[in-house]
């Protein structure tokens, strides 16, 4: 009587294998449905002539263009009682397109026998716009002194933000001079002496 033969029992090889198939179908699978969105895409393109754009890097949207927006903007100008010049804006108003730069003059003649210091303040109506009217450029910046009798132009360089709220169709830019009493007094203290005037001493 012959032993009984060992079983060796295959299960465990059968699994794995069967693990295997799976798993590479399922590669198969994944490669196949990924490859389909090119196909897809020259299908469109090379049958039906229609070009699919990357979502990813697709251009948004077209808005309305803020540069194409334009405003009024209106100029103003007062002078204080106190200070003997003569002061206005060379233009009262202008059309400026938003985001841009632009440049306009006041007028300011010193109406005295004597040099004088000025400071000017600025203003924008309606205030909510105010945060919107960047000066890059304005004699607002530094105290102005004018000789007697002078003549002078003063610029003005700003820009309107895009950003100004879209209710807001004029701009108004008003600037009040003031006489700098501090500044004018010193001037006069160096200048007498030097123009040999008696009883004037130059402050130290």
């Amino acid at each position: 009587m012959r032993p009984p033969e060992a079983r060796t029992d295959t299960r465990p090889a059968s699994k794995t294998v069967g693990i295997g198939k799976l798993v590479g179908v399922s590669i198969v699978a994944f490669a196949f449905t990924f490859s389909l969105v090119p196909l897809y895409r020259i299908a469109c393109e090379k049958v039906f002539g229609i070009r699919l754009e990357n979502s990813a890097v697709a251009a948004p949207a077209t808005a309305a263009t803020p540069a194409e927006r334009w405003v009024t903007v209106e100029f103003d100008a007062t002078v204080n009682s106190r200070l003997p010049w003569s002061f206005h804006p060379n233009e009262t108003r202008m059309r400026v397109r938003v985001g841009e730069q632009y440049e306009t003059t006041y007028y300011a003649h010193n109406d005295s026998t004597a040099p004088v210091v000025g400071s000017a303040t600025p203003s924008v109506a309606p205030a909510r716009a105010s945060g919107f009217f960047q000066k890059t450029e304005c004699f607002c910046f530094t105290a102005q002194t004018l000789e007697a009798g002078e003549t002078r132009d003063m610029p003005v360089r700003f820009i309107i933000d895009p950003s100004l709220p879209k209710d807001v169709n004029t701009v108004t830019l008003s600037y009040t001079f003031f006489k700098n009493d501090v500044l004018t007094s010193r001037l006069a203290a160096h200048v007498a002496p030097a123009r040999g005037i008696p009883g004037v001493v130059a402050a130290p």
